[in-house]
C-alpha cells in the first residue's frame, strides 16, 4: 500500500510551438513592468483540474478516471485570444492569456472530468471553469502603481497570433515544490484521436 501524498493536477500538454508564441507574449511584457515571477516555458500546461495532495493509492484510480472521461475525444485546436488578470486587470496578481478558439471543447473536458472524480473525493472548483494559460504572477512587493502599470498594458498588448495549435494530451501531472522552481512528472497520459476539432 502506498502511504506516500503527492500534489497532483490534471493538465493540457502544449505543444512546442505554442509554448514559444507565450514565451514571446511575456518578453512583450518584460518591459519596465513590475516584479514578476515568471512561468518559464517548458513549464507551461493548461490546467484542467487542480488535486492537491492526493494519497499514493489513489493514483491508479485516477488514471483510470482520466482514460474513461477523454476516451473517444479528438483533440482540439486551439488559438490564442485576449490577454487577463486574476482577481482584476485594475489588480493583476496572475497574468494570463484567454483562448480566441477551442474554449467550449476545452470547457467540455473539464466537464467530463467533472462527471469522473467526485466519486473519488475531488469535489469541483465552486468558480466556474476558464481555460486559460498563465504567463506569471505578480510578486508581493509590487506597489499599486506597479499593478495599476502592468493592467494597463495588459489592456493594450496586440493581439496574438492568428496561428492554431492542436492540443492532444491530458496529463495527471505530479507537482515537486522546490526552492529554484515547481518541478512536474507525468504520472499517466491520455492521447487524444485525430487532428483538432474547432471551437
Amino acid at each position: 500500500m502506498n502511504t506516500a501524498t503527492y500534489r497532483l493536477f490534471i493538465a493540457v500538454e502544449l505543444p512546442g510551438a505554442l509554448r514559444e508564441e507565450l514565451a514571446a507574449l511575456q518578453q512583450r511584457l518584460k518591459r519596465d513592468q513590475p516584479p514578476v515571477r515568471w512561468v518559464e516555458p517548458d513549464a507551461m500546461h493548461l490546467t484542467l483540474w487542480f488535486l492537491g495532495d492526493v494519497p499514493g493509492d489513489q493514483v491508479v484510480h485516477l488514471k483510470i478516471a482520466m482514460m474513461l472521461a477523454f476516451a473517444g475525444r479528438q483533440a482540439v485546436r486551439v488559438q490564442l485570444g485576449a490577454p487577463g488578470a486574476f482577481p482584476s486587470l485594475q489588480r493583476p496578481q496572475v497574468i494570463w492569456i484567454g483562448l480566441a478558439e477551442g474554449e467550449s471543447h476545452v470547457r467540455s473536458w473539464y466537464d467530463a472530468l467533472a462527471r469522473r472524480l467526485p466519486s473519488l473525493g475531488f469535489q469541483p472548483d465552486p468558480r466556474p471553469f476558464r481555460p486559460h494559460l498563465t504567463l506569471g504572477r505578480v510578486r508581493r512587493e509590487a506597489s499599486t502603481e506597479q499593478q495599476q502599470q502592468l493592467g494597463a498594458a495588459l489592456r493594450s498588448l496586440k493581439p496574438p497570433s492568428d496561428h492554431v495549435w492542436d492540443l492532444q494530451r491530458v496529463v495527471l501531472f505530479r507537482s515537486d515544490l522546490r526552492p529554484e522552481g515547481p518541478r512536474y512528472t507525468a504520472l499517466a497520459e491520455v492521447d487524444l484521436q485525430g487532428t483538432g476539432v474547432g471551437g
